[in-house]
């Protein structure tokens, strides 16, 4: 048995699964490529030549350029997912009619670095010229408080215990001009008091806002003059609401002879003391006297010291919602406070909105 060696045949690719197209005639300036000869396929070239003018004649020939277009895109979109993203984002410029946006397109900057809005600094730059220091003269001395402008001709909220029993009250705004102010009327039973600046005008009033709508945890601002250092700004949270907060209505109440016999009259008389409160039955920096009253309270956790006392508690969108009226400092040794130690309280501004009118009447209600 001869072994005859077949000659070895060229090796083609499949035959496509149509009947290849035969030529077409069309118009001059028009290329088709249809399949060669044998089941092969010939690409067209790069850059196809298209008719200079007029529209490409509907039929066959439109289908068969539309079907290998959509085969060829097809093609290009598995090799893009199969090369990364990088390509992909190529094919998205090309088969897109809008630019693509890159990450150097993106604007600089924030909303944060726009504004201060919601911020410390944006709140104590807002909200500072509203703020004053406050010196009420007395028999008993001088002690030294904070308030808050709610009118352009001088009007000013204060505590009550701010200014009770002053001979003379003088008041200094945070561009360092100083006033002489009259008490318009005062409300001892809810520690608070309206006072007018003389020949005021043009001033910055402070926004009131709601506090009802004062939640636990809430981000303050505190803005007073403890210890005489006007403008100080100190920030924290809301701790708590509705503190049963018991303050002595007046001075001369605080000064009782029960506190002067416990040797407390003159430590209430120092105004670098804190102003004497009670809260759960139990009496705080000093002894709050006979004549007291009894308020809810705001609890924050803002450093509050001596001189706060009729300052502002801030929101973080710059409104007024409370005014601080105690702080708890414990005594060392030798009788000195020994600064906040996060217990303060604030009169809630709603309070004060529902007073005003009595107190411009010349009390309160």
């Amino acid at each position: 048995m001869t072994d005859h060696t077949q000659p070895q045949q060229p090796h083609y690719p499949p035959r496509p699964p149509y009947e290849p197209t035969r030529p077409i005639t069309t118009e001059p300036g028009t290329t088709v490529w249809p399949s060669g000869s044998g089941g092969g396929f010939t690409p067209p070239p790069a850059e196809p030549a298209y008719a200079a003018a007029g529209p490409v004649p509907a039929g066959p020939v439109s289908r068969r350029r539309a079907k290998r277009g959509v085969g060829l895109m097809a093609a290009v979109a598995i090799a893009a997912a199969a090369i990364g993203g990088g390509t992909a984002t190529l094919v998205q410029q090309l088969t897109s009619d809008a630019p693509a946006t890159t990450a150097s397109s993106v604007v600089s900057g924030t909303n944060v670095s726009a504004s201060s809005t919601g911020t410390v600094a944006g709140v104590a730059a807002a909200v500072s010229p509203s703020i004053v220091e406050i010196s009420a003269s007395s028999t008993s001395g001088e002690s030294t408080g904070s308030g808050v402008i709610i009118t352009g001709d001088g009007e000013i909220v204060t505590n009550n215990h701010v200014i009770s029993g002053a001979s003379e009250i003088t008041v200094r705004t945070s561009d360092g001009k100083t006033y002489r102010a009259d008490v318009v009327g005062k409300d001892p039973d809810k520690d608070l008091a309206l006072i007018k600046l003389r020949n005021a005008s043009g001033l910055k009033a402070a926004t009131l806002g709601d506090s009802s709508k004062v939640r636990v945890g809430d981000e303050v601002v505190a803005i007073g003059s403890p210890e005489g250092l006007t403008g100080t700004v100190t920030s924290g949270i809301v701790s708590a609401l509705d503190r049963d907060v018991t303050v002595a209505k007046d001075t001369e109440g605080s000064d009782s002879g029960q506190g002067q016999g416990q040797g407390q009259g003159q430590q209430q008389r120092d105004p670098r003391q804190g102003w004497p409160f009670e809260f759960g039955g139990q009496q705080f920096n000093g002894d709050t006297g006979s004549s007291k009253t009894t308020y809810k309270a705001l609890q924050t956790d803002a450093s509050l010291n001596p001189g706060n006392s009729g300052g502002a508690l801030i929101n973080m969108n710059g409104e007024i919602i409370g005014i601080n009226s105690a702080m708890y400092s414990p005594s060392s040794s030798s009788g000195s406070t020994a600064g906040s130690v996060g217990l303060g309280f604030a009169i809630p501004v709603n309070t004060l909105k529902a007073d005003l009118d009595a107190l411009r009447s010349g009390g309160g209600s």
